[in-house]
């Protein structure tokens, strides 16, 4: 029950991110981004950490470690543009991390 609840966050909070991501689309070269997307990705990392400490010692490293990966690299390219627009191949790594993370997620 525990670990359902934590995982539906964890699924919320990407959602949530993923749609900032999105919205986004139009001015990602103009606009300035604001707090939401840094509260989305700590409490993702959160929740993920949760959910390896519930599964663990039965984790699946092999979805864990690459994420875990692409969670540094948006965390990067995010420090790199704090309180500045984001270029094309920013944004376009952003959104491509953010769906590959996606797809190692529900890979069985």
């Amino acid at each position: 029950m525990l670990f359902s609840l934590i995982l539906l966050l964890h699924f919320g909070c990407f959602l949530g991110y993923l749609a900032i991501l999105v919205t986004q689309r139009s001015d990602y070269h103009t606009k300035i981004r604001d707090h939401k997307g840094l509260l989305l990705g700590i409490a993702l990392l959160v929740t993920g950490i949760i959910l390896v400490a519930l599964k663990y010692p039965h984790i699946n490293y092999y979805k864990v470690v690459p994420k875990t990966g692409m969670f540094l690299l948006v965390t990067l390219i995010n420090i790199r543009f704090t309180n500045k627009p984001f270029t094309k191949a920013a944004y376009y790594a952003l959104i491509g991390l953010t769906l590959a993370a996606a797809c190692i997620a529900i890979w069985h």
